[in-house]
């Protein structure tokens, strides 16, 4: 194939649970113009064996086998080896319902002023039964979109989205600095170029499960996430963003400096800790001393003490004592 009409963009590291219906359901589009490219990022399961089996009886698929060198520079070359000039983006544990990429191509046709589509998700578990999930529909104008912005809403569902291959190379890719949120980083920057939206349909099944990335890496998603946003606010003051070419996030006490400005690390703070009060992972890694800074800064006690005896049960009764204590100390004074 050597000018599809799209280029379906997958990267897998240790996929093996969900990868084969993740695949059947790239395979089972109605609209069937598409290469899929498969990258193996280094797994040590049975991943590599599912893609080239899959590999073997499919001809759009191009399996790509490397090194593991992370998602981001996975996505990045992902993008540079596509032939088409629009990326799907697909990950290995969702599911695509048949008309998903017909209806986003179809869009995209009729909307020359937008560079990236997404659509909205059906949640479900490991097992595929739905997910109760009490969270905002990703926006469906580009309005919404730079509301959401504004609001701290979420914007697209990274698996979900087709964008311009060309518009994406045009702002660099993906960034490396924003591990964990490097789609977030992304739709920021590409929000001073182009409009962004997401399809008022349910193409996508999306699957929560305690191993995604999003729940071993709570913490430092969320402060990238919260450094982005800042880097969008530097952009559209018109001001340097100091963070273009970083290949890594400094920790959080030196970004005053990176900014250039006192008060950015507690800002960043404050966005954050509240957003890790419920995840066991963050918690359980350094944003349990980014909690108790902040509390030591002046914070909200809101759901502090829920989270002292939830800390109990997740088996931690030193961090629920240390966290006691911080709350004790910062009543009385």
């Amino acid at each position: 194939m050597s000018n599809p009409a799209i280029s379906v963009a997958m990267s897998v590291y240790n996929g093996e649970r969900f990868l084969a219906a993740a695949i059947d359901s790239v395979l089972a589009q109605s609209f069937t113009d598409f290469e899929f490219l498969i990258l193996d990022d280094g797994s040590r399961d049975a991943t590599p064996a599912i893609i080239a089996d899959y590999a073997r009886r499919d001809p759009r698929i191009r399996a790509i086998a490397r090194e593991n060198r992370g998602l981001v520079a996975s996505l990045n070359q992902l993008v540079e080896e596509a032939r088409a000039p629009l990326i799907a983006r697909m990950d290995a544990d969702d599911l695509c319902l048949p008309e998903r990429f017909a209806r986003q191509l179809a869009f995209l046709a009729g909307h020359p002023d937008h560079g990236v589509v997404g659509c909205w998700t059906l949640d479900i578990d490991e097992h595929g039964a739905p997910y109760p999930l009490d969270a905002r529909d990703h926006p469906d104008s580009h309005a919404g979109f730079l509301a959401a912005i504004e609001h701290g809403w979420p914007l697209l569902c990274h698996p979900a989205v087709m964008f311009r291959r060309d518009l994406v190379r045009s702002v660099g890719g993906y960034h490396g600095a924003f591990r964990h949120c490097e789609d977030l980083d992304l739709w920021l920057r590409l929000a001073g170029v182009t409009r962004l939206c997401s399809i008022p349909e349910r193409l996508l099944r999306y699957r929560h499960y305690a191993d995604q990335v999003s729940s071993r890496h709570a913490t430092e998603q969320q402060i990238g996430a919260a450094v982005a946003r800042l880097a969008f606010e530097e952009r559209k003051a018109g001001r340097p963003d100091p963070t273009a070419t970083l290949a890594a996030l400094p920790p959080v006490d030196e970004l005053d400096a990176l900014f250039g400005r006192e008060g950015v690390a507690r800002a960043v703070r404050a966005r954050v800790a509240p957003g890790l009060l419920y995840s066991r992972a963050g918690l359980s890694d350094h944003g349990f001393d980014l909690v108790v800074r902040y509390l030591r800064e002046g914070g909200e006690h809101d759901g502090m003490w829920r989270t002292v005896a939830r800390l109990v049960r997740f088996g931690d009764p030193l961090r629920a004592a240390r966290l006691a204590a911080a709350l004790t100390m910062t009543l009385a004074a």
